[in-house]
């Protein structure tokens, strides 16, 4: 388990102010100006060093998406965009530091721009986050006022931020719909390439984050990469906030390292599965778009990028939705199906067409009204979709209905089987 000593969220439940005085406090805004005055090189350097990985689902490695940037700043601006469109479901950490720890996220902000050679910075805030955008903009004017950011501010580095509050469609926390939307345009991903780094926002250079994965980011600059190393595992090193929903007994928003074993991080922070470990059906690690794990792999599985790819799933962000004996799991991939039917864009066909087509079919086998066969035919079908869209939408869409269909394939047939009795009986 993760030491107090160690944790970055330090502020995660709200217990003290979120003011800028009660943040300096607890460590942020110290040392800000020593960090930048070393350059964007350095900044760099250490962030590829400590191994942090994007918080938002990719996995990606932070510091090396910084260096994609150009290293020189021509006659075009550069832009940091941080992503806080938090809308997967089961997902609600980015919330928590908007509300208590903002000023960690907003000095992330600024050291991420300075590393990427940005003076301006866009906060995209999900339409839903009434209070987090109050309580960010809050946080925004004190760093102004008290000359933190801002044009001739104390650390040294000219830096504008800017909340931006969006409308609340699901798609816009793919980056690059996210950067369509926030020019006013319809919120539709782009192709690429070309890839934000030499194209973004208003054409130029952008580098888009999550909001954890920049408010990290000074403390593992103050503390040293040696420190955020040794928590975790290798290549998945460091903490994470994870969200844990669904059939436990005490649902929360917990900072852990990485690589806890999903059980006790189930028994220790969330108060076990409710009826009892041995009451657990199936657990979606990461998200509303991962496949879901059933119990027999629950039992030893790692919370890391890599543990749950290996398991065919994903840790995403890390929202951990647990789901007991009791739940109807193809009636919950289901709702899942629906879900992304109607947070499709519609601009790929391949999500357009497929994702109404899967939920149709989830529907019959929800009530068991099918064909045996429609089981491997839904099958080919997410396989045709996963991997042929713009955007990563249709991948969200197809690999919930692989994991059920992989580890749950008997109840389907039972369902199936259960209906034509009835049917049969009837006549």
């Amino acid at each position: 388990m993760l030491q107090d000593k160690d944790r970055i969220f330090t502020n995660l439940y709200g217990l003290h102010s979120p003011d800028l005085e009660a943040a300096k406090k607890r460590g942020a805004w110290h040392l800000t100006k020593e960090m930048l005055d070393l350059g964007p090189d350095w900044l760099c350097d250490q962030i590829k060093a400590s191994g942090l990985r994007g918080r938002g689902g990719a996995g990606f490695p932070t510091g090396l998406k910084w260096t994609f940037m150009p290293k020189e700043v021509r006659d075009r601006p550069h832009y940091l965009v941080v992503n806080a469109d938090e809308s997967e479901p089961g997902t609600c950490k980015d919330r928590e530091i908007m509300r208590h720890d903002p000023h960690l996220l907003i000095e992330g902000c600024m050291v991420a721009s300075r590393a990427m050679r940005a003076h301006k910075c866009y906060v995209y805030i999900r339409g839903e986050y009434i209070a987090e955008r109050h309580a960010l903009e809050k946080a925004v004017k004190e760093a102004y006022e008290a000359r933190l950011i801002g044009q001739n501010n104390l650390n040294g580095w000219d830096f504008d931020l800017y909340v931006h509050h969006g409308a609340g469609a699901y798609i816009c926390g793919e980056e690059t719909a996210l950067l369509e939307s926030l020019e006013g345009k319809k919120g539709q991903p782009r192709l690429k390439p070309p890839f934000p780094a030499n194209a973004g926002l208003y054409g130029c250079p952008t580098t888009v984050n999550n909001v954890e994965t920049i408010a990290v980011a000074p403390t593992i600059l103050r503390r040293g990469v040696a420190w955020w190393s040794a928590l975790g595992r290798p290549k998945n090193t460091g903490t994470k906030l994870f969200c844990i929903s669904g059939h436990v007994n005490d649902p929360c928003n917990v900072e852990e390292e990485m690589g806890i074993p999903l059980r006790e991080l189930i028994d220790k922070h969330a108060g076990g599965v409710r009826g009892g470990w041995d009451n657990l059906l199936a657990v979606i690690p990461g998200g509303a778009s991962v496949p879901c794990l059933p119990r027999t792999i629950c039992d030893n599985i790692l919370m890391d990028f890599d543990s749950l790819r290996e398991a065919r799933s994903g840790l995403g962000t890390a929202a951990v939705i647990v789901m007991d004996k009791s739940t109807d799991v193809v009636a919950a991939i289901a709702r899942l199906s629906h879900f992304y039917m109607h947070e499709s864009c519609g601009q790929c066909t391949p999500c357009r067409e497929g994702t109404g087509w899967m939920y149709r079919v989830m529907q019959r086998l929800v009530k068991g009204d099918a064909d045996p066969g429609e089981i491997d035919m839904l099958e080919a079908v997410t396989r045709q979709i996963e991997g042929h869209t713009i955007c990563a939408l249709g991948d969200a869409a197809a690999w919930p209905i692989q994991g059920l269909i992989r580890h749950f394939r008997p109840e389907i047939e039972q369902r199936i089987a259960a209906f034509r009795g009835t049917r049969v009986a009837a006549e």
